[in-house]
């Protein structure tokens, strides 16, 4: 499988992606704060922006079928990631995370999502340049993936049932209470870890889960593994001020979930009918774009009911006093 990029072009972009973040987390995010709205749209503005100047980048370097390519996984990460942000808004709720934390355990789970990322798409990319039938598995993947989303419907995720997280509470001695920002406490002569890791740990963990369907959708718009990476990178990269700018609204937009639905179907059928029909790229972009609009209009024209009755269970999220229920203590 050739790529468009050299192994200096490669090591460009590694090397652009690490500055950012670390330019994110050593300057822009030194102290633990809440990030407020103006603060989540300036970073989304800048996130895309970049996006959109690498893709012209790719336009005029590489020509218009690569840039679009990059422009239809851009997308389709995109949208994908609006579930990221449903299960953030569990799992934050749930641990009754302090505000000023939220984004540290973003940054150091995308740093996760980077890594597990880059394992993945090579992967896939060795797999489908070797075994071509991996591409119908992958769009069975997507389609099946599809039709569970279409049945689940509004049910609400439950990242605690992750076999991996499980793992980790089961046998990381870990204690109930928050220690500011720190992931890890010595007590004694033991560390134990804090509430906050295992929010990050559940985080990872369902990354994993994401990254089963994201990955396969973009092979399904091209077998270049530069384009692959670097549209889900550029689309990791702004989820954490996606997740803050549409944490306290992403409820209102209940359709979306079925407008995903409908994109992860149409794009497993495209690929497991690649070999006898090859829908074009624009055409592809073109009826992404449309669902995803089309599920946000519905949203709007036909809002969704909300009960009256109290939620049982619900504590302070922001003061972070409420025990989280998943951080037993473990000795």
């Amino acid at each position: 499988m050739e790529s468009i990029a050299s192994p200096l072009l490669w090591t460009v972009f590694s090397a652009f992606v690490l500055g950012m973040l670390a330019l994110d987390l050593g300057v822009f995010s030194r102290k633990p704060h809440e990030v407020r709205y103006r603060e989540a749209v300036t970073w989304s503005i800048v996130w895309v922006t970049l996006a959109m100047i690498f893709n012209a980048w790719i336009y005029f370097r590489f020509g218009s079928e690569k840039a679009l390519e990059f422009l239809t996984g851009y997308v389709i990460e995109k949208a994908l990631s609006v579930d990221n942000i449903f299960v953030f808004v569990v799992l934050f709720a749930a641990f009754a995370v302090p505000k000023i934390y939220e984004h540290r355990v973003l940054f150091w789970g995308v740093i996760g999502a980077i890594l597990m990322r880059a394992v993945f798409i090579g992967l896939g990319a060795a797999l489908i340049s070797r075994f071509h039938w991996v591409m119908y598995l992958f769009g069975a993947i997507l389609i099946v993936t599809g039709v569970r989303l279409l049945i689940i419907g509004d049910h609400e995720p439950h990242p605690e049932r992750n076999p991996i997280y499980r793992f980790g509470r089961r046998f990381i001695p870990s204690v109930p209470q928050y220690h500011g920002k720190h992931f890890f406490v010595k007590q004694g002569a033991r560390w134990f870890a804090t509430p906050l890791f295992l929010v990050l740990l559940a985080i990872e963990a369902t990354d994993v889960v994401f990254a089963v369907d994201s990955i396969p959708a973009i092979f399904a718009i091209t077998d270049d593994p530069f384009i692959v990476y670097t549209s889900n990178i550029f689309a990791i990269l702004g989820l954490r001020a996606m997740y803050f700018l549409l944490a306290g609204v992403i409820d209102k937009f209940h359709f979306l979930k079925i407008g995903l639905a409908v994109v992860l179907l149409f794009v497993g059928v495209k690929m497991v009918i690649a070999d006898f029909y090859k829908v074009p790229i624009g055409a592809s972009l073109a009826i992404i774009a449309i669902i995803l609009v089309s599920s946000v209009i519905a949203s709007m024209i036909w809002p969704k009911r909300v009960s009256s009755a109290p939620l049982e269970g619900t504590g302070d999220e922001s003061s972070g006093s409420a025990d989280p229920p998943a951080a037993d203590s473990r000795g």
